[in-house]
């Protein structure tokens, strides 16, 4: 078996352990003769399988019961349009700090249902950098932050002081790779496929004061109200991605929690970002006090440097390192389940490249 070093953004690599586990348990559940793939999300073991998700998820990022989590589907996408139908509740307005693209999305579906105030964006530099200067509005009913921007290659270090009003963040690229104080956010949702899982489900994580207010034209599905009550079974959930999830989640929490993560993941930002910043020919654009730790973009001073390093990194069992369409170059995703020393044979790949093509 010859396993790559996957450096996608999403669906990205998952820890080894974690797929082995899964395949071991793919013909027949805990003795249950069935594929969790298989089984009635009604039944008592798979309602044991997404409680006990749900747990090592609050365990992992101190969540307490003011707070309720959701397993939902539809991807982070879904999320910009039940965020403001259900939160637009007073005021059907919010603002927004535009970093990049998924933050362009978010807004403009905020806009099919209420006003979205852009109170800063970085577009103006091709969003290299995140937003300081700007001055919240009073009368929203939630200011929302991307905190890790995928294909730009930035997050927020810090997050916005917004008061009694709610912070929205979309975590899909970080969530868990670092220590967050959940109690500062009103809400935050992530899509699975990055950090947590295989594609299919989405994580909500709402304050249960905001759940109920959505818009009378919200549809039933769209309505945290409905999921939050039934316990996220109120049609069939995602199943296999959600114990999955639970895996995942397990051998995260098998070693040591989201603050081993966070050193191993600064651990493997730094070797490749300390490469890029003595590279002759890879350089990162990113504003350095703003970098991802977990989306790495760099490019070569041609495109076609830039195609030929992609074909030999990609011969070299370093996959997926091709960049976003929109921005071009390469990039490498190092998600929670890349090892240290997937960064590693990558850095030295990039210099073996760079004295060959001088």
């Amino acid at each position: 078996m010859n396993r790559v070093y996957n450096f996608s953004a999403g669906p990205s690599m998952l820890p080894e352990p974690v797929l082995v586990k899964a395949a071991e348990e793919m013909l027949d559940y805990n003795g249950t003769g069935m594929s969790v793939m298989e089984m009635s999300h009604r039944s008592k073991v798979y309602t044991s399988i997404i409680e006990n998700a749900e747990s090592l998820l609050r365990k992992l990022m101190k969540i307490d019961d003011s707070y309720s989590v959701l397993f939902l589907q539809g991807g982070a996408s879904t999320q910009f349009s039940m965020i403001p139908l259900n939160l637009f509740s007073k005021y059907r307005k919010a603002d927004f700090i535009n970093t990049g693209n998924w933050s362009k999305k978010a807004i403009s579906e905020a806009k099919l249902y209420g006003t979205a105030n852009v109170i800063a964006s970085s577009e103006e530099a091709k969003f290299t950098y995140i937003p300081e200067d700007y001055k919240l509005s009073e009368d929203v009913d939630y200011v929302h932050i991307t905190s890790n921007n995928t294909l730009e290659g930035t997050r927020f270090m810090s997050f916005p002081e917004t008061g009694n009003i709610p912070l929205v963040a979309d975590m899909s690229s970080e969530i868990m790779s670092r220590e967050i104080d959940v109690s500062r956010f009103g809400l935050i949702y992530a899509g699975a496929q990055k950090n947590l899982g295989p594609a299919g489900l989405t994580i909500v994580i709402i304050k249960n004061d905001l759940i109920g207010k959505h818009l009378n034209i919200t549809p039933t599905m769209l309505r945290y109200e409905t999921h939050s009550k039934e316990k996220s079974l109120y049609n069939t959930p995602p199943c296999y991605s959600i114990y999955v999830a639970g895996l995942v989640f397990k051998w995260l929490d098998d070693m040591g929690g989201v603050k081993t993560i966070e050193k191993i993941n600064n651990e493997k930002a730094a070797i490749l970002y300390n490469f890029l910043d003595e590279s002759e020919m890879f350089a990162n654009k990113v504003n350095k006090k703003d970098r991802s730790l977990m989306n790495i973009p760099f490019a070569a001073p041609t495109d076609e440097l830039n195609e030929k390093f992609i074909k030999e990194a990609e011969q070299a069992g370093l996959s997926t390192l091709r960049g976003h369409r929109l921005i071009g170059g390469m990039r490498a995703s190092i998600y929670n389940a890349m090892p240290v020393e997937g960064v590693i044979k990558l850095v030295e790949f990039m210099k073996k490249f760079e004295l060959e093509n001088k």
